[in-house]
């Protein structure tokens, strides 16, 4: 089978979109599978070029056997929402241009989180007619208004339409929740062009170590309870309650709080710790994501925070299983939703309200006090990564473009939905 896979992030990014590709790409290419990536060249989040790129019209590597395509852009760091557009349709544009060139795929795919990389995904699979399969990983425009980027108005209900436009057409919605799948059929997609396709860990690669002694003595570690936050510092995050908790425990000198990552709050989350003399919080940059395991293996605990909006209860941060597949213990302060039940069914680390630092630092001192609660959570953590193994999803991925490519189903470019398929929704 010929993949052709329309993503603006993929490694030497290390977010979420980027890995998840990369390590399904690799296990499709194993499997005899050809896979061509068209993206931009690397600069998430910060907007600035990863040493060794340049942002050329046209750019071709070959990564451990998956072509990579890499096409010019504007390019900006992940912040402001007008320069992030220009960005977003910059990339629809260059992606739908460059990959005309590309020889003809036996199934294209796009993939959120913003859909005017799914636009171009689009546009390219009716060029080539060959079927498009939009990839949704975040309900956007919902997750715009949800983190006060944008209120409701004329814009937003313009790009409901886009993206209602977009699911129409797709011979196949890949989505990374359940809760997305229920969203859109709420909203008249059928049910069954929708496939379940959750994030999962590459075990190969995360797995349960001693903690790294250069980072335990360079950010003063030994003796510590260390609570961490790895990833992205967006305005979904909530970063700000997680440093007030911090805050409530500055008497606890056996408690530390460990932040790695960059992105549009860092600054903030900078400012505060300086303002506020957090000397209990640990700053890092973002790291190349080959340092990612020895990062976790600093931390005896995960706290994976996000905003209290209930567009929040439809997400699974990614996080949670690199933490599973560490043997890190979770902290999670979600909304209640598929994530907290997650945790919950797994036995692997425990829930708290969002946006409540009282909670927070509450139960990061009671799991500090409790050695064998906190060793049971890692004993569990482990037991279960297993069920969102990398090689598992990707080969269910794999299945479903696989289907969708025999099928060779190309939808029409204004083909309303069909009564049947309303009342299959």
């Amino acid at each position: 089978m010929k993949i052709l896979f329309l993503s603006d992030n993929f490694p030497p990014e290390g977010n979420a979109p980027a890995t998840r590709l990369y390590e399904h790409a690799i296990r499709w290419v194993r499997a005899g599978h050809e896979v061509t990536v068209v993206t931009c060249a690397p600069n998430f989040p910060e907007g600035r070029l990863f040493a060794g790129y340049r942002n050329r019209l046209r750019q071709v590597e070959v990564m451990d056997g998956i072509r990579v395509v890499r096409v010019k852009t504007f390019i900006t760091a992940n912040e402001g929402f007008v320069k992030r557009t220009l960005d977003y349709m910059s990339f629809m544009l260059m992606g739908f241009v460059m990959g005309l060139f590309e020889k003809r795929p036996d199934v294209v795919v796009a993939t959120s989180p913003q859909f005017f990389c799914a636009i171009g995904g689009w546009a390219l699979s009716v060029a080539k007619r060959r079927p498009f399969v939009f990839e949704l990983r975040d309900l956007w425009p919902a997750s715009i208004i949800a983190v006060g980027a944008m209120k409701k108005s004329l814009v937003i209900r313009v790009l409901e339409k886009i993206e209602l436009f977009l699911y129409r057409r797709a011979a196949a919605i890949i989505s990374v929740t359940e809760s997305f799948r229920e969203d859109l059929v709420s909203r008249g997609v059928p049910r069954h062009r929708i496939h379940v396709v959750i994030n999962g860990v590459d075990l190969d690669r995360y797995e349960p170590r001693p903690r790294c002694s250069e980072l335990e003595a360079e950010f003063n570690l030994a003796g510590r309870v260390v609570a961490g936050y790895m990833g992205t510092h967006g305005m979904a995050h909530a970063l700000p309650k997680v440093l007030e908790a911090a805050e409530r425990l500055l008497h606890r000198e056996d408690i530390a709080f460990f932040f790695a990552g960059s992105g549009a709050e860092r600054a903030k989350v900078e400012q505060m710790v300086g303002e506020r003399g957090l000397h209990n919080v640990r700053l890092i940059p973002r790291q190349p994501k080959e340092r990612m395991p020895a990062l976790w293996s600093a931390c005896d605990l995960s706290i994976v925070p996000l905003r209290n909006t209930p567009v929040f209860a439809t997400v699974i941060p990614s996080k949670i299983f690199e933490a599973m597949g560490m043997g890190v213990p979770i902290l999670m302060s979600l909304p209640e939703g598929e994530a907290t039940a997650i945790v919950r069914s797994t036995g692997s680390g425990l829930c708290v309200p969002p946006e409540d630092p009282d909670a927070m630092a509450a139960a990061i001192a009671a799991l500090a006090d409790d050695a064998e609660r906190m060793g049971a959570y890692r004993k569990t953590a482990r037991a279960v990564a297993p069920q969102y193994s990398r090689e598992r999803q990707a080969a269910l991925m794999a299945g479903i473009l696989a289907d969708v490519a025999a099928a060779r189903r190309v939808q029409p470019p204004d083909a309303p939905l069909r009564q049947g398929e309303r009342d299959a929704a």
